[in-house]
């Protein structure tokens, strides 16, 4: 038993499943930022440009429901179309900012790496060769 939990361990403390737990759990806070993006941001403008539509509400009805006053006898049968569409919408908008996201943090990464470094200093061959020819020139004076 206490091999077992050693193992696993060694397993949990292993660095790429701590740099996994990291991504996942940023990746969850990131994933709100977006989704207020959309839903705060992004949606309310494309429901101006599109008039207030929102594909949530379209439905096409198989069977109508049944009502007896306010109580429900047979609920409502309906593919509700609108729903996907307004998913996939969702889906393609936070794509793209997603998309946008990783281009500008790509750019920086570029931007740091092209960035010139310092000179490299001869290497340990090419000061053994300098000193050899120095050695070789007092030798024949």
């Amino acid at each position: 038993m206490k091999k077992f939990f050693n193992e696993f361990k060694e397993f949990a403390m292993r660095g790429n499943v701590v740099d996994m737990a990291v991504g996942v759990i940023i990746g969850a806070a990131f994933g709100k930022i977006v989704t207020s993006l959309v839903n705060d941001i992004i949606m309310p403008a494309v429901g101006v440009l599109t008039g207030g539509v929102n594909f949530s509400d379209y439905k096409f009805v198989i069977q109508k429901g049944v009502m007896q006053g306010t109580e429900v006898i047979t609920p409502e049968v309906a593919i509700t179309w609108g729903a996907f569409v307004q998913t996939i919408i969702d889906f393609i908008i936070i794509a793209f900012c997603i998309f946008v996201a990783i281009k500008a943090i790509n750019k920086f990464k570029r931007k740091e790496e092209e960035a010139p470094a310092a000179p490299a200093g001869p290497t340990q061959e090419e000061l053994l060769t300098e000193i050899r020819d120095l050695l070789k020139k007092e030798v024949d004076k």
